[in-house]
């Protein structure tokens, strides 16, 4: 059941800072009008969401402007959210409100894996919204002062997902977010080695109802979200039978708004056994959807407990995927116990084969609870040092694991290389998605398809350094009058070759989630 309180506390949420990494899309920003930081943070808007209706809530992002005098001086309790690779700025966020003898409570996926990262704080809120929920708002209602010593709360009994308020999009400047977020479940079915998904939110799927998600899409539009809506669920087609019938909602709510969200998330790569899924992804405007191929090499798929990457040859699930509009993304690790010397020329012979442009490329790291951590805890090979790329003590050298990466990355996002992977996108996957009504040329859509033309032109076609590789794929846009996908393919790719620069130069972490700090450390309690 839902807290409520008579008293009045003025809340302000939180979300770190990320340190720069490949995922986060920074280098896209001066591309665009005004983005400044990735996606909305689903967890500390659903928490804003759930304050009783007379707290006042106010929302920050340091990755748009940092928490400032005024709004610590302004708030009773502090609320804090994020992952591991965002440790550091937790506690130096913890750190600056304890200057103002504010209380601060942390959710979320690291400190609900790792409490004792986070030793300062005053509430730990262990595990997803729920009793522990409703306890800490309690406590807060009573006593608005810092607690002697700090309380733990743990989920005992989790709130259904079809009782989640809508998030409070409306605290977030929506226009400054690279793209949009929704979630539609928790939890995921398989037990790959690496994850640590089943350990904190299950192996059985909770999902909301398919009008939670419509509902939730007509307040993004509303509070300003353009452009795409990724679903950050574990994997969507955890539940088959849920996408399934969520599928029709979503197509009826496209065609009722004009199909002017593209849509994208992230699912098994067993989805391409799924044709009545990918059919019906198709006619709701899926165009691009995450997949964690992790290796093609299917000795290692089934040594990480990823077999079920091989219930279709990969080559043919990649091809199917792509037969229904749907842009592959793929995650790949390196660093694997089966890894051997060769396994760098593979990877890059695999790119080159799927036409996949963009990968996320990762050196293994050990996540807390996850078997991976759990197998290199008993044989000795998990490493505490922030100086490394990984908290793994790998089977082949760990330089020749690293130069491998750099090499890997530096090769794969060559921009002639990259952009023909594009190119092949346009020609061969962009064909098959569903014919969207032409979208209405509004004096907004107009400036914002100039201002970001100007941009690219300007700082990637004059300013940037592979000016040829660009103006040949530019030009050949133009040609066909392929604007939107030029903008939307040159925004993407610009990243992935400026990031991918700097780490085959050794100036960015060969993980996402990598401790290790490329940027001067900020002061942690």
């Amino acid at each position: 059941m839902r807290a409520s309180a008579d008293t009045v506390r003025r809340i302000l949420c939180v979300f770190p800072r990320y340190t720069s990494a490949f995922g986060t899309f920074e280098y896209s920003y001066p591309l665009t009008d005004g983005v400044q930081a990735f996606m909305p943070p689903q967890g500390l808007l659903l928490i804003a969401a759930y304050m009783p209706e007379n707290w006042p809530v106010r929302f920050v992002d340091e990755n748009i402007r940092p928490a400032t005098v005024d709004d610590f001086e302004w708030a009773e309790a502090v609320f804090v959210s994020g992952m591991h690779i965002q440790r550091h700025q937790m506690n130096d966020i913890c750190r600056r409100a304890h200057a103002y003898d504010l209380p601060v409570a942390i959710g979320g996926p690291s400190v609900s894996a790792c409490p004792d990262y986070y030793p300062a704080f005053d509430y730990l809120h262990i595990g997803e919204l729920g009793d522990a929920t409703d306890e800490l708002i309690g406590r807060l209602s009573r006593d608005p002062s810092r607690p002697e010593a700090q309380v733990v709360l743990k989920t005992v009994n989790r709130l259904d997902m079809t009782s989640f308020p809508l998030p409070a999009y409306e605290l977030a400047e929506l226009k400054r977010y690279f793209l949009g977020s929704i979630q539609y479940s928790s939890g995921c079915p398989y037990q790959c080695e690496f994850c640590d998904i089943p350990g904190l939110y299950g192996r059985n799927p909770r999902i909301k109802s398919p009008e939670q998600i419509t509902a939730e899409l007509d307040k993004l539009l509303e509070c300003g979200i353009r452009g795409s809506v990724y679903f950050v669920d574990d994997n969507f087609i955890g539940n088959r039978k849920a996408a399934l019938e969520l599928l029709p909602h979503l197509i009826e709510w496209q065609k009722k708004t004009g199909f002017v969200l593209r849509l994208s998330c992230e699912a098994t790569l067993n989805i391409a056994k799924r044709p009545e899924i990918l059919a019906g992804m198709r006619e709701a405007f899926f165009c691009t959807v995450f997949c964690g191929i992790e290796t093609p090499d299917p000795v290692a798929l089934k040594a990480i407990h990823k077999d079920h990457n091989m219930m279709v040859p990969i080559m043919e699930s990649i091809r199917t995927i792509n037969s229904y509009g749907l842009e592959v993304v793929s995650g790949i690790i390196l660093g694997l116990d089966t890894d051997k010397p060769e396994t760098g020329e593979h990877l890059l012979e695999f790119i080159e084969a799927s036409q996949i442009p963009l990968l996320t490329i990762n050196l293994l790291q050990a996540l807390p609870k996850t078997p991976l951590w759990d197998r290199l805890a008993r044989e000795n090979r998990l490493i505490e040092d922030e100086g490394r790329e990984s908290n793994v003590d790998f089977r082949m050298p760990y330089d020749e694991v690293v130069d491998t990466w750099r090499k890997c990355m530096g090769v794969a996002y060559e921009p002639a290389k990259l952009l023909q992977r594009y190119e092949y996108q346009i020609q061969n996957t962009a064909p098959n998605q569903v014919k969207r009504p032409p979208q209405k040329a509004t004096r907004e859509n107009v400036r914002l398809g100039l201002v970001m033309l100007r941009n690219i032109f300007w700082k990637v076609g004059i300013l940037g350094d592979y000016k040829r590789e660009f103006w040949k794929f530019a030009l050949r846009r133009l040609a066909r009058g392929e604007i939107e996908h030029l903008i939307a393919s040159m925004i993407v790719a610009h990243h992935l070759i400026m990031f991918a620069r700097a780490a085959s130069r050794g100036r960015q972490n060969a993980s996402n989630y990598s401790i290790r700090l490329r940027e001067a450390s900020v002061p942690a309690e």
